[in-house]
């Protein structure tokens, strides 16, 4: 008998131990090689184990533990080995005598004429929604105004519609129960990083506002054109990425750390971008966006956000930013003062874009705007630089071009200014 164990690879430079988040096979379960025997939380990401050999698995840490890295936590038995799978010639289906189907109730010409009188649906959708006793509030019509036709009704019966006390179960119920639930070993790390930014940096936080006319009327102009070419949107975020990268150019100091006594510089931009995964929030990096175009950048940002929803991203994935996009706008957020992502110095935050009146040329105007804050550590960052940098950022969004000529107008590079 041959045993094979399997001991917790080392996830990443500094870490000792992880968590078992969930085993996905269980003691005496026969496994082939390299399949997924489970999945272990370490500080930065979710990994998963897998079977170095075929065999029987006897499984030694249970989930939730704490195991160091190097720690044998499976077993192997590689005398067994799994069945092979058989496949088995199609069988002729008998015949299945189908059910008579009874008599649909009658249906009351005035309850169609009710139904079509309510101006919603057409006369189709009205007569099955009256078999049916569906009224028109339980049917999202796709038609010219929002009508209901008769594919929206056959489309909602089929999905099954929600009854009053489907909907009502989503709601509270009342009573004084309490749910505690163990913290993930990756949220006790964030919450651990957190509470270190606020009490060993001095963060400050600065608001500008973006007019976002400019960029709508970009994306607008070049959408199906820009899809067509490079097989990809254009999305605020690489635009925003590129503003960046170009901003960080002029003001150095908000691309830098500080490393000791020392203040390490960075001639270049590794761009972390905050992404939702199913765990927490992940903050990927993007090596060298300096030198992107807009197509690789969002190309880039694409297949960072699929692996964090995916659950994989890796340790690498994540390190070695130098400075940190958040967009709280996708989750409805107006304004806030993003936490920086250390050992970085600077992290931007994006906003919703609302459409609010603003004063152009002496007159009221309707214009998308989006509030931006940059967070940043005022030990080595002064007012004017982080000011001057959200500024610079602000003139490249409300004027594309200027992220061709590093900042400036063509007319300045023209004439030298």
């Amino acid at each position: 008998m041959a045993i094979v164990e399997l001991k917790v690879p080392s996830p990443g430079e500094s870490i000792t131990e992880v968590v078992i988040a969930r085993w996905v096979k269980n003691t005496g379960d026969i496994v082939e090689k390299d399949e997924v025997l489970a999945e272990v939380d370490s500080d930065k990401a979710t990994l998963t184990l897998n079977a170095e050999e075929s065999g029987k698995i006897e499984v030694l840490a249970a989930e939730g533990d704490t195991v160091k890295v190097g720690q044998v936590v499976v077993k192997i038995d590689t005398s067994f080995k799994p069945e092979a799978k058989k496949v088995e010639a199609p069988k002729a289906e008998a015949k299945k005598e189908e059910p008579k189907k009874e008599a649909a109730p009658a249906v009351t010409s005035s309850a169609v004429e009710k139904t079509y009188a309510s101006g919603t649906p057409s006369i189709s959708a009205a007569k099955i929604m009256a078999e049916n006793n569906v009224s028109s509030s339980q049917i999202n019509g796709t038609g010219k105004d929002g009508r209901i036709t008769k594919q929206d009704v056959l489309a909602a019966l089929s999905n099954g519609l929600p009854t009053a006390v489907e909907v009502l179960s989503n709601s509270w119920k009342g009573g004084r129960d309490t749910d505690s639930q163990k913290m993930t070993n990756l949220r006790k790390v964030v919450a651990k990083r957190l509470v270190a930014v606020k009490n060993e940096t001095a963060m400050l936080t600065t608001f500008n506002e973006v007019d976002m006319s400019a960029i709508y009327a970009l994306r607008a102009k070049y959408k199906e054109q820009f899809s067509k070419v490079h097989g990809t949107n254009i999305g605020f975020m690489s635009l925003f990425t590129k503003a960046v990268t170009e901003a960080l150019y002029h003001f150095p100091a908000v691309n830098a750390m500080i490393n000791g006594e020392e203040i390490v510089y960075h001639k270049y931009c590794d761009i972390g971008i905050a992404v939702s995964a199913p765990k927490g929030l992940m903050v990927p990096v993007l090596r060298n966006a300096e030198q992107m175009s807009l197509a690789q950048i969002e190309a880039g940002i694409k297949a960072l956000a699929v692996k964090a929803r995916d659950g994989k991203l890796t340790i690498p994935d994540m390190e070695g930013g130098t400075f940190t996009i958040t967009n709280g706008g996708v989750f409805g957020s107006m304004m806030s003062t993003p936490i920086i992502n250390p050992p970085q110095s600077a992290i931007l935050g994006m906003h919703n874009v609302v459409e609010r009146p603003m004063a152009v040329n002496g007159q009221v105007v309707i214009r998308p705007m989006m509030y931006v804050a940059l967070s940043y550590d005022h030990r080595i960052i002064d007012g004017r630089e982080s000011v001057g940098f959200l500024v610079k950022v602000k003139e490249m969004l409300e004027d594309p071009s200027r992220m061709l000529f590093g900042g400036k107008q063509p007319e300045e590079v023209l004439l030298g200014l």
